[in-house]
């Protein structure tokens, strides 16, 4: 079968490896009764992980005839009589509008139901979540009969928790053989100290002996014993020299981002070394004190310093999907970069957080993005951010948060630890946990209505 590329954009990369075959169509019956059967759309349908139903449903809606896809035979018939080339377009403007990534172009999408029922598609290679256009027909049949993926979302859920659970069992049992290799090196230290009047006792013993074992060389004890050591000794060491880290960054990021990520490293540097030169003392005068950075979390000139770094890589406009990349070469905890960035993408607004967050959802999908613990990261973040800043911040703060619930970048189940977390600090009379309090309320409600149902 004759196969080409997904999308008419990349119809002429030799080397592009999302394919698909290509359509081949059949017309039946006469008269009023005339039909176009498209005979491969079930494998067509495969090749775009979507539904053979939506295709067929599309012609049907773009062509304004009456189309029908039976799920037992998997025939699909258009009424009329349809050129293949005219249906092969309908075809890619199919995949421009729900198979292709808005940001990236790439066809490994998800068609995602929203709270609000409107459609959004999912990227698995950069994260993008694209809005679909809900004044087309299609979507009201979409709406009407979801994807099955949908459904198997808390499977994969378990199946992530499993495959973590199974990854620190492993460590467990690696760090308890390494305790017995130290055990059994200790005793073998401890055996040969005794002298050599041992070695010689245990040769006599063997050669009188038939019945007893015959003890290995000593050759052959100190080629284990270095074997042994050699490999606990090994200490795997990373380059941390300014040209090093040049290197790493310009493999990992693109040359763009790359070049911004140079040049807050050497701001850094030039900071340090200028507080360096400050704190040291001339001849015969007494040392200048050494301040103790304050708390992890509430450093400031850390805070400002990320803060600062983050609006320059924003205003150079990387996309989102280079956004996680960038995050792991800054210097600092996991929580401080997500506080800085929530603050760093809210800079100078004074009103309107909630419409603002709507806005920026792409940078924080991608913070977030395969990362479980990092929604609980983000919501600190949001804590902290709406705590220090403006009344009009914190009076939003259930906006933020059904913003980002609607747009799935935070679960209810994180936001309601989150929630939990901070009442239980002790801190019930504070006017976050007030104002949040509604939206938490409506989240329990809602979840329980859908578990009756």
């Amino acid at each position: 079968m004759a196969l080409q590329n997904i999308g008419a954009s990349n119809s002429d990369d030799a080397f592009y490896r999302y394919k698909m075959p290509k359509m081949v169509t059949k017309v039946e019956g006469r008269g009023n009764g005339i039909k176009t059967n498209i005979v491969n759309m079930v494998d067509i349908a495969k090749a775009l992980a979507r539904p053979a139903s939506y295709t067929t449903k599309y012609f049907g809606c773009e062509l304004g005839a009456q189309s029908k896809f039976d799920e037992k035979t998997g025939t699909s018939l258009v009424n009329g009589s349809h050129e293949t080339a005219k249906l092969a377009g309908l075809l890619e403007n199919f995949i421009k509008k729900y198979v292709q990534c808005y940001g990236c172009g790439n066809p490994e999408t998800e068609i995602i139901i929203t709270k609000s029922q409107m459609l959004q598609l999912k990227c698995a290679a950069c994260g993008f979540v694209s809005d679909v256009d809900m004044r087309d027909k299609l979507t009201t049949f979409i709406l009407k009969n979801p994807p099955e993926s949908k459904k198997g979302l808390k499977d994969k859920k378990a199946l992530r928790r499993a495959e973590k659970e199974r990854l620190k069992e492993g460590a467990a049992a690696d760090e308890e053989l390494k305790k017995l290799k130290k055990e059994g090196k200790k005793k073998g230290s401890s055996s040969s100290k005794d002298g050599p009047a041992k070695a010689s006792s245990t040769k006599k013993k063997a050669n009188s002996s038939d019945e007893e074992h015959i003890s290995p060389t000593h050759s052959q004890v100190d080629e284990k014993e270095e074997v042994d050591d050699d490999e606990d000794d090994v200490q795997w060491l990373t380059d941390t020299s300014l040209e090093a880290a040049r290197q790493r960054i310009q493999e990992q990021l693109s040359a763009v981002t790359a070049d911004m990520v140079m040049l807050s490293t050497e701001e850094t540097e030039k900071k340090a070394k200028a507080s360096s030169k400050e704190n040291v003392s001339p001849k015969g005068a007494a040392p200048a004190r050494e301040e103790k950075p304050k708390a992890e979390n509430g450093s400031p000139s850390t805070h400002e310093t990320l803060v600062n770094e983050l609006k320059v890589i924003l205003k150079k406009g990387v996309p989102a999907s280079h956004l996680k990349s960038s995050l792991s070469s800054l210097t600092g905890s996991a929580q401080e970069k997500m506080d800085a960035l929530f603050e760093a993408l809210l800079d100078g607004v004074a009103k309107g957080f909630g419409k603002e967050v709507a806005k920026k959802k792409n940078y924080l999908a991608a913070a977030v993005a395969q990362d479980e613990k990092s929604q609980l990261l983000l919501l600190r973040g949001i804590g902290a951010f709406c705590g220090k800043s403006s009344s009009s911040a914190l009076k939003e703060v259930a906006l933020i948060l059904k913003a980002l619930y609607d747009a799935d970048v935070l679960d209810e189940e994180y936001i309601v630890q989150w929630y939990q977390e901070g009442l239980k600090g002790g801190n019930k009379d504070s006017q976050i946990w007030k104002n949040a309090k509604p939206f938490i309320e409506w989240l329990q409600s809602a979840e329980s209505e859908s578990e009756e149902e």
